[in-house]
């Protein structure tokens, strides 16, 4: 059977402090915020890049849509870089933004991929690559 899906949309990150969540984004990688109203009413957050997004909850976050375990620090996801992976590495550097593996090879949803993994302030494994 073909997929029936057609790509993802945007991932949720359940964080200790929304804030400083958002600062180390838009500082390591550029992301935007955005602020939004939820269904119920109550301020949402979340981090925009491209045509995606990475919508941002802590415990208190109040919404029927939320996993049913919601884990701090528990996500690991992929990013493809925009720029040449070595630009990235240097970006990091220059904002003191440690790298914990990397560069390193891994295959991508595509085919081969070269990455660096670095962590947020709650300890999710970002991994920021470019297909080789």
């Amino acid at each position: 059977m073909k997929s029936i899906i057609d790509r993802i949309d945007h991932l949720v990150l359940t964080v200790t402090d929304i804030e400083a969540t958002t600062q180390f984004y838009e500082k390591a990688l550029g992301f935007e915020r955005e602020f939004f109203t939820g269904p119920e009413g109550q301020p949402r957050y979340a981090l925009r890049f491209g045509q995606y997004k990475i919508n941002l909850q802590d415990r208190a976050t109040e919404t029927p849509t939320k996993a049913k375990v919601p884990t701090i620090g528990a996500g690991d996801f992929c990013l493809i870089a925009a720029i040449p992976l070595d630009d990235v590495i240097t970006h990091l550097a220059a904002n003191n933004i440690a790298i914990d593996v990397g560069p390193v090879a891994r295959r991508g949803a595509l085919g081969p991929i070269r990455s660096v993994y670095l962590r947020d302030p709650d300890g999710n494994l970002v991994e920021v690559s470019e297909y080789i």
